[in-house]
């Protein structure tokens, strides 16, 4: 089959990597790619919100099934567009893919079907939002309702920065059309997880867990990123939880999409926290979380193009998917600067060398005369496993340590906080 993955950061790198070792994709592209991605799959200079010009690739190249990864796509409705041509697609269409391009539209949705989440309001009226602060006081979230590449999320210690995070977004446009609605909801604590799950509209299978790290500096300080690392399984995700994870989110969640004839085929994200009252969603994701999706791609011991192709065909409860029973850690390494500025087109030194104990992802990476140099906030994603966490965490870390580039940042505490 000739396999199209659309997008370019680490979450495609892996996907390109796992879907390169089915003996049934005869050919494998990635549009746009990046550096990294050249090494396993033809890269194809489209943009991946550029939707006309993807189905258009797609239809001439006579491409079998095209996998679409990042949010922004899937948000505008590009698997619909695909499959308008007669192409097969994986992922949701754009009536399910809201799931997450409106926290407004999930929040309501968790509302109605008495799945467990955090206290919230929603707001199109600054001043209404704002009197709504000094009323609940802090810590308190600020949501922006649509996509914000990751950032748009801001936990404020105080009523004064909750305040300026809302004014940002609904007057100074800081997330664009995303930000002119906002979620605003009760701090919970308490552990964080993620549990990815393929789903075929009907059925779901959970993935390992995985946790994310999404602070920039260590000790989980400083602002919110895309993601510094992540490790699968979780250790704070018990078999117990699992169960009640099914039961009270994830089978209700499946069914409340499909009840609302929004059936959802593809990736589903869970972002949980484990509260002292029970697990809650904190957010859903329509796609593979990025970096979780290195960390758990990397356990995974069945064809992934055959799991794509059940989702699409609602055949997922025939399959037997089988993981590895070991740990993995991914850690990415950073540009000097991000989530903030940061430069670019620095050559990168030690991919060899750390590829040999680990697989390296390319994130933000591009060739430039023969060499590969930075070209993101994220830049690599060093990816290891072993028998136990600690054994993946170590080796991803020594992995890292072959790698150089000027202003690289990285956290020491990946899985480890």
């Amino acid at each position: 089959m000739k396999v199209l993955v659309v997008g370019s950061g680490g979450r495609e790198h892996s996907i390109c990597w796992k879907l390169s070792q089915s003996p049934k994709v005869t050919a494998l592209y990635c549009a746009p790619g990046n550096g990294g991605i050249a090494q396993v799959a033809t890269c194809v200079p489209i943009k991946a919100t550029d939707v006309d010009a993807m189905v258009t690739w797609a239809k001439e190249q006579a491409v079998d099934l095209v996998m679409v990864a990042p949010d922004d796509p899937l948000a505008l409705g590009m698997v619909d567009a695909l499959e308008a041509e007669g192409i097969p697609a994986f992922g949701p269409r754009k009536n399910a893919a809201i799931i997450e391009a409106s926290k407004a539209f999930s929040k309501e949705l968790m509302k109605k079907y008495h799945i467990p989440t955090a206290k919230y309001e929603t707001f199109t009226d600054m001043d209404a939002a704002l009197a709504y602060l000094d009323a609940q006081g802090a810590p308190i979230v600020v949501k922006a309702d649509g996509l914000a590449l990751g950032k748009g999320v801001i936990v404020a210690q105080t009523v004064a920065e909750a305040k300026t995070a809302v004014r940002d977004m609904m007057e100074g446009g800081k997330f664009g059309a995303s930000g002119a609605t906002v979620v605003i909801e009760e701090c919970m604590t308490g552990p964080e997880v993620t549990v990815l799950a393929f789903c075929d509209g009907e059925h779901i299978v959970p993935m390992p867990s995985s946790q994310d790290h999404k602070r920039a500096f260590d000790g989980n300080r400083g602002p919110n990123t895309g993601g510094m690392g992540a490790i699968s399984p979780s250790p704070n995700y018990t078999p117990a939880l699992a169960r009640r994870c099914i039961d009270e989110i994830f089978l209700p969640t499946v069914a409340a999409l499909k009840a609302a004839g929004r059936p959802f085929r593809g990736v589903l994200y869970f972002g949980l926290m484990l509260t002292p009252d029970g697990p809650k969603v904190v957010e859903y994701n329509a796609r593979f979380g990025d970096p979780e999706c290195q960390a758990v791609l990397s356990l995974l011991e069945s064809d992934l193009l055959d799991i794509l192709l059940a989702c699409r065909n609602g055949t997922l409860d025939s399959l037997d998917i089988r993981w590895r029973d070991e740990a993995a850690c991914c850690l990415v390494l950073a540009s000097g600067g991000y989530p903030l500025s940061y430069q670019k087109g620095f050559p990168i030194t030690g991919l060899d060398e750390a590829g040999k104990t680990a697989v390296v992802f390319h994130a933000g990476t591009a060739q430039k005369d023969g060499q590969t140099v930075t070209a993101g906030g994220r830049v690599l994603g060093v990816t290891a496993t072993g028998g136990e966490l600690n054994a993946a965490i170590d080796a991803a870390y020594a992995a890292a340590s072959q790698i150089h580039f000027q202003d690289m940042h990285f956290r020491t505490d990946i899985g480890r906080s």
